[in-house]
């Protein structure tokens, strides 16, 4: 393999391993506008986007030792969306691109050396914000203590309304 190859695949299993998430699109039949302002739309939330040859890609995952990618069946165009932070925006600038350009979709993932599909990319895309999520399992987390607490002053109201009864009864029969 010639030097400029080898340094090419060396960039792009640096991407794959450094990144946080990794998804794999197709973008044959876009224009250069189009896919200028795909990049720009990714940009903006501190992804990149890479137009790879297949067989380098798959290069790259052997030399990293990433048999997951392996797996993936890269054919056509292929563009290597990467970054760092929620992998869930990108996943939804993805899908919300696809939805207007139907030359975009996705052909696989790779998160947390988990190989995802399609469909799961677009499961991520489905999934609220990072933030929201965080907020839903703080809320479960602390139903558990308030309602224990609840049930243990009922309890103890229940008994105070015993002996309130008690006493007015008392009052009452003198």
């Amino acid at each position: 393999m010639r030097s400029e190859k080898l340094h090419l695949v060396s960039y792009i299993g640096s991407l794959i391993s450094d990144s946080d998430y990794v998804y794999f699109i197709t973008y044959a039949g876009l224009t250069v506008k189009e896919i200028s302002q795909l990049r720009r739309d990714l940009l903006a939330l501190g992804a990149s986007c890479h137009v790879l040859k297949n067989t380098l890609i798959k290069k790259a995952a052997e030399l990293q030792k990433i048999d997951a990618l392996l797996a993936c069946n890269l054919t056509g165009g292929t563009a290597l969306v990467s970054g760092k932070g929620d992998a869930s925006e990108i996943a939804k600038v993805l899908a919300k691109f696809g939805k207007s350009n139907e030359k975009v979709a996705a052909k696989c993932g790779y998160f947390e050396g988990t190989l995802l599909s399609a469909s799961d990319v677009k499961a991520i895309a489905d999934l609220p914000a990072k933030p929201v999520l965080q907020a839903q399992l703080l809320g479960v987390l602390q139903a558990v203590p308030r309602n224990f607490v609840s049930v243990l002053n009922a309890k103890a109201a229940s008994i105070l309304n015993v002996l309130n009864a008690y006493q007015d009864k008392k009052e009452k029969s003198n």
